[in-house]
């Protein structure tokens, strides 16, 4: 598994995390959605960030080694 589709899984799990709790609460009768609706575009920055992040560190890492083949007498 390469290492972005690990983090892609961690994302999700924390998404799907946080949605469970948001409905949660809101059964327990804390009214959450209003809070939430009202800062929505924050997760759009985030998302956004942790985006141009990603990329400019792989365009700042080492650059990747040519993938070895086996050695075989042509």
């Amino acid at each position: 598994m390469t290492a972005q589709r690990k983090r892609d899984s961690l994302v999700w799990g924390i998404i799907l995390i946080a949605v469970g709790i948001v409905f949660l609460l809101e059964r327990l009768g804390i009214d959450l959605w209003d809070k939430a609706w009202r800062f929505w575009p924050v997760i759009l920055i985030v998302w956004g960030a942790s985006k141009l992040i990603a990329g400019l560190k792989d365009r700042s890492g080492p650059p990747a080694a040519p993938p070895k083949t086996p050695d075989r007498p042509e």
